[in-house]
C-alpha cells in the first residue's frame, strides 16, 4: 500500500482528498498534517468522518514527514509550499502541491501576481505543471507535481485543443467565469459571509486574478507563442462548481463539425473529459462530486466566434480529483484508480 500524508487536512481540499483516498485500493492514508489542531482528531471538527479510521492530527516536520510518507499533498495556503516541497522532494518524497507556488516558471510573476517571495529557480525547474491530460507523459516521471487551480483547469482543457488548431485569431480570447464559494476555501471573510453571497452575484479581481498567468502560460506552453487572455471571475451562490465560458474569434472559414470533431478526436481515451454532443450544454450539477469536466461547442456564425462551454467541480477536478490523477500516473498506476464516483444529481 502507498503511504499518504495530507499536510492541511483540515481545509476544504485536505478533506476532500480524504473522502476519495478512502475509497482508493493502493492508498493508506498513513498521516494527516495540521498548523493549527496538533493531536486532535479530524472528526472533531469534521463529524462526518467519524466513521473513518484516520490518524491524528499532527505537527508539520518536513524530515519525519518525508520517512514517514511515500507521497505527501500539499493543500496548503500560497507561501507554505515554497518553503516546505524542497525539503520533501530532498529526502525522497513525491509532493503533488496543489497551492500555486509551483504553478508558475518565473519567479518574478509569482512575486507579481501572489505577491509572495517564490521558490528558487532550481526548484521552480523541477516541477511539472500537472494537467493531466496534456501532461501525463511528465507527470509520470515527475517527483513534485504542480497542481493546477480550478479555474485555469475548466479553461485550458476548453481552450487548448482550439488553440492549437490555429483556426482562432491570436489573443481574442474572452473567458468569463463562476466558481462556488468552496473556492475561496474555509477561512472566514467577510466576501464569503453568507449575507453577503446569498441572493447576489458578483465579480471580484477584475483584471488582477493570479490564476490569469497560470493559464496564459500553459497555452504559450503548449502553442508556442505568447498568448494573452481576458480572464474575469466571477463567485456565485453555491457550494461547489466551475462554469467557465470562452469566446475566440475564427480567423478562416470553419464549421461547427469541424471544431466538434476536433474536439471529439483530442480528448478521445481521456477518461475525465466528456464532449458533449452539439446542442447539449453542460450544467455544474452534471458533474458535481466528480473528477469529470464537460465541455461544449458551440459556433456563432452571425459574429464568427466559437463559444466554449466547460463545467467542473472546484474541488475535485479543480484540486483533490486532479491530485490523485496525477498521484496515480506518478506512481505508475491507472489514472481512473479511485476516482470512478459518479456525479452527485440532483
Amino acid at each position: 500500500m502507498v503511504r499518504v500524508g495530507i499536510v492541511g487536512a483540515t481545509g476544504y481540499s485536505g478533506v476532500e482528498l480524504i473522502r476519495l483516498l478512502s475509497g482508493h485500493p493502493e492508498v493508506h492514508i498513513h498521516r494527516l498534517y495540521s498548523s493549527s489542531s496538533e493531536g486532535t482528531e479530524l472528526a472533531a471538527g469534521f463529524p462526518h468522518l467519524q466513521s473513518f479510521p484516520l490518524p491524528a492530527l499532527e505537527s508539520i516536520d518536513a524530515e519525519k514527514m518525508a520517512e514517514a510518507n511515500d507521497v505527501i499533498f500539499l493543500a496548503t495556503p500560497a507561501g507554505v509550499s515554497t518553503k516546505l516541497s524542497p525539503a520533501l522532494t530532498g529526502a525522497g518524497a513525491r509532493v503533488i502541491d496543489l497551492s500555486g507556488d509551483f504553478r508558475l516558471r518565473s519567479g518574478d510573476a509569482y512575486r507579481q501576481w501572489y505577491r509572495k517571495e517564490p521558490a528558487e529557480p532550481k526548484h521552480l525547474a523541477q516541477a511539472v505543471y500537472g494537467l493531466h491530460e496534456w501532461r501525463q507523459e511528465e507527470v509520470a516521471a515527475a517527483k513534485l507535481v504542480a497542481n493546477p487551480g480550478c479555474y485555469p483547469t475548466a479553461t485550458l482543457l476548453a481552450l487548448l485543443p482550439l488553440g492549437l488548431s490555429g483556426w482562432v485569431q491570436p489573443n481574442s480570447w474572452i473567458v468569463d467565469a463562476k466558481s462556488g464559494v468552496s473556492g475561496a476555501g474555509r477561512g472566514a471573510s467577510l466576501g464569503v459571509h453568507y449575507s453577503e453571497v446569498n441572493e447576489n452575484f458578483a465579480a471580484y479581481k477584475v483584471g488582477q486574478h493570479q490564476h490569469t498567468p497560470e493559464i496564459e502560460q500553459e497555452l504559450a506552453a503548449q502553442i508556442g507563442a505568447e498568448m494573452l487572455v481576458q480572464f474575469t471571475p466571477h463567485l456565485v451562490p453555491m457550494t461547489r462548481g466551475i462554469f467557465v465560458t470562452a469566446y475566440a474569434q475564427l480567423n478562416q472559414d470553419v464549421k461547427l463539425d469541424q471544431i466538434q470533431a476536433l474536439y471529439e478526436e483530442t480528448y478521445a481515451g481521456k477518461p475525465f473529459v466528456r464532449v458533449r454532443q452539439p446542442g447539449s450544454y453542460p450544467r455544474t450539477k452534471e458533474v458535481y462530486g466528480s473528477n469529470y469536466c464537460d465541455i461544449a461547442v458551440h459556433l456563432d456564425e452571425r459574429t464568427g466566434r466559437v463559444i466554449l462551454l466547460s463545467v467542473i467541480d472546484n474541488v475535485v477536478k479543480g484540486a483533490a480529483g486532479q491530485a490523485i490523477q496525477n498521484m496515480n500516473t506518478m506512481l505508475g498506476m491507472p489514472e481512473t484508480m479511485g476516482l470512478l464516483n459518479r456525479p452527485v444529481f440532483p
